[in-house]
């Protein structure tokens, strides 16, 4: 098990349109384990490869946020959408890859996903609030958006600066 490092906004590889996963692996499965200890670590809800460096269709989350309750760990290997509610929730959204910004986003409230699982079986939930948010979340990420991209130019620019900004400290050490 490894924590990895998450990438930072702006990267070219947060903007790619991710492959599938092949198969259901042990190198599969020892980065679905990476990315929930990394996930956990940071600390957040989910973690799509991409943030990771991984160029595949693979995200992991965990919603429960209750004191003392139990994890929900999901590895969720080649997701797709297959069912969104009309009605929407707004959400103030922040991302691993872009640290310590938030802003409201607007999505779907409840959406149904299907996804192959480590057990190489496909797997189908619907999902609603803070989990509905996350999947859709991180369902984005595999397609190289952001969830800045729902905002305007002016915010996105603004973010994107501090982004540049904090690698620069960073980078300086």
């Amino acid at each position: 098990m490894t924590l990895r490092p998450i990438l930072i906004h702006p990267d070219p590889r947060l903007k790619k349109v991710c492959a599938p996963v092949e198969a259901v692996t042990p190198e599969i499965g020892a980065l679905a384990e990476d990315m929930l200890q990394t996930m956990y670590d940071a600390p957040g809800v989910g973690l799509a490869a991409p943030q990771v460096g991984v160029l595949q269709r693979l995200f992991v989350m965990d919603c429960v946020k209750e004191e003392g309750a139990a994890r929900r760990p999901m590895v969720l290997i080649n997701p797709e959408i297959t069912w969104t509610s009309e009605e929407t929730n707004t959400y103030e959204e922040g991302c691993l890859s872009i640290p310590d910004q938030y802003a409201e986003v607007t999505r779907p409230k409840r959406v149904r996903m299907a996804w192959t699982g480590l057990d190489g079986k496909r797997h189908e939930e619907e999902f609603d609030d803070l989990w509905a948010i996350c999947a859709q979340h991180e369902f984005d990420h595999l397609n190289g958006k952001l969830f800045i991209d729902y905002l305007g130019p002016m915010k996105r620019q603004m973010i994107t600066r501090r982004m540049e900004k904090l690698k620069r400290e960073r980078a300086r050490g």
